[in-house]
């Protein structure tokens, strides 16, 4: 099964967003995406300064088995990426919630997190699936 932390907020499409206290929100993919591609060989990161819609394609992500787009859930600007992905991609598969974040959005309109999933939904929108 995969670990889901319930502090978060997850979308159809398997990213989780996480609002920290300063306002902003930190974007990655779920352990169950991590999983679906197998090994990550390569993340392809949003420019910092980058407006970004929600729903719109931010960032790429690529395995041993395919390439995948990641969609920004909230509406803002990248101010910050996660560095140590460039380096070591996989990071993702072994700490898909903690170390292997994607990037930190100032969100332009926080109300769009109450339209993502709370952990309890998107488990069972996985099991569907």
């Amino acid at each position: 099964m995969s670990e889901l932390p319930v502090e978060l907020k997850y979308a159809p499409s398997h990213e989780w967003a996480r609002l920290d206290s300063d306002g902003t929100v930190v974007i990655g993919i779920t352990d169950h995406a991590q999983e679906a591609l197998g090994d990550v060989v390569y993340v392809e990161l949003p420019e910092i300064g980058a407006e970004v819609d929600a729903g719109a394609e931010i960032a790429v992500i690529e395995s041993v088995k395919a390439a995948s787009d990641i969609y920004s859930p909230v509406t803002g600007e990248v101010i910050e990426v996660n560095p140590a992905l460039e380096d070591e991609p996989e990071t993702v598969n072994h700490s898909p919630y903690a170390d292997g974040w994607f990037f930190r959005i100032k969100v332009s309109n926080p109300s769009e997190l109450d339209d993502m999933m709370d952990a309890e939904r998107y488990l069972m929108a996985i099991e569907d699936e």
